[in-house]
């Protein structure tokens, strides 16, 4: 459990320096949240593709360009006004 939440962190962290933008989704609990669900969209997305096995999951490097997919969808939704930007007052 300790080692996705260091991923996520991680990812997270990486995304949001490689993806700037005004609709980031700011803070520790939320960097983490974005590197751990972009860790498992990496995750699934390669044990579909033959990428892992079932026992294994994503890295530090896959884990950080789910981690940018997820967070160009999040701006998508902003930019759009499909979901409210937590960080706009």
């Amino acid at each position: 459990m300790l080692h996705i939440l260091l991923v996520g962190l991680v990812a997270g962290f990486l995304a949001r320096l490689i993806s700037p933008g005004p609709n980031n989704p700011t803070g520790f609990i939320l960097t983490m949240v974005l590197g751990v669900v972009g860790a498992f969209l990496a995750t699934f997305v390669g044990q579909a593709v033959g990428h892992y096995s079932p026992d294994q999951g994503a890295g530090y490097v896959t884990a950080t360009v789910g981690a940018v997919i997820v967070l160009f969808i999040w701006n998508r939704l902003v930019a759009s006004g499909r979901i409210r930007d937590p960080g706009a007052r």
